[in-house]
């Protein structure tokens, strides 16, 4: 029996809703008090939507949002996880260059002259600007709405001394090409200190900074880019045993994406995007201003407005 639209989009909207709320499964978020001495696993997902994010710390704009940017996250749960990079312009505060790598990576498709600040949901579409944030919550609906099947992977976080190793411990994929793509582990600060002495509009400090990134191909089952770890190895292959060890941090979010190579990118015009994406995060829970909330809400129901409006036109 067929459904009627108002109904499908209805149903639509409390999903929407409960999503904004805080009612779904929310991300694995690992309380600092947290020893990690006893390796921790992640759920086997990939579901999660990869947001980037381009800012400086020297941007009016970017100081705008970026203090709202935590809150939508834990608000969205496992829906998303978000990453910020600054780029090496001579500028920043920071300047690594696993960030800069990942910017240049954007710009096979999008160009060397990114705004801040611009935000990518799994590479398509940059939105720039303090209004950029409406687009990026209807480009999620979007891509949740369309998204098929993703790569499924889980991986371990443990600490040894001042050290904090993350290891693959199961990958699963069903899509075509698997030589022509990668595992990719993205390091990212939470609540980075912005050094004394050089511009900047907003706050002390910076979150979901990337500081650190390896790849493994899987065309050779090897480390292909590391940037800014203690180690990088794999012995048996890239879903198998891929291992990365870096400084112990105070705060900190680690990544695993399942991603075409760069080469893919340039020669077969390969997505940006994810096949699958999950996250391990060690920081403090936020929680989200009844502000923030509403307009987050207001945001998504907006958006369901607008699927209203496209189903009524194809009816």
């Amino acid at each position: 029996m067929m459904k009627h639209p108002r109904f499908v989009v209805s149903c639509t909207l409390c999903i929407l809703i409960m999503a904004s709320s805080g009612a779904l499964v929310q991300a694995q978020v690992i309380d600092p008090s947290e020893t990690l001495l006893t390796p921790i696993a992640t759920d086997p997902m990939g579901r999660s939507l990869l947001i980037e994010e381009v800012s400086t710390t020297w941007c009016p704009t970017c100081a705008q949002i970026d203090p709202y940017l935590m809150g939508v996250a834990d608000a969205h749960g496992s829906r998303i996880a978000m990453v910020t990079y600054h780029p090496s312009d001579g500028e920043d505060a920071f300047q690594p260059p696993a960030a800069q790598h990942r910017i240049d990576r954007l710009g096979i498709h999008h160009g060397s002259a990114i705004p801040v600040p611009t935000f990518f949901v799994e590479g398509k579409n940059p939105r720039s600007g303090t209004e950029a944030w409406s687009d990026v919550q209807r480009d999620i609906l979007d891509l949740e709405l369309t998204r098929q099947e993703t790569s499924t992977l889980q991986f371990e976080v443990v600490r040894n001394e001042k050290e904090i190793t993350a290891r693959v411990l199961s990958f699963e994929t069903n899509i075509p090409g698997l030589n022509e793509s990668q595992l990719t582990f993205l390091v990212l600060e939470h609540q980075k200190t912005v050094p004394t002495g050089v511009v900047n509009p907003g706050e002390a400090t910076r979150d979901r900074v990337l500081i650190a990134t390896a790849e493994c191909g899987f065309n050779t089952s090897t480390i292909k880019i590391q940037f800014e770890l203690l180690n990088a190895d794999v012995d048996e292959g890239c879903g198998t045993d891929f291992e990365i060890t870096f400084e112990d941090m105070d705060e900190f979010s680690i990544l695993l994406l399942h991603e075409s190579t760069e080469d893919a990118i340039e020669n077969l015009e390969a997505p940006l995007g994810t096949y699958g994406a999950v996250e391990f995060a060690y920081r403090s829970r936020v929680v989200v201003s009844q502000s923030w909330s509403l307009v987050s809400m207001a945001l998504l129901i907006a958006a369901g407005a607008g699927l209203m409006a496209i189903v009524a036109r194809k009816n």
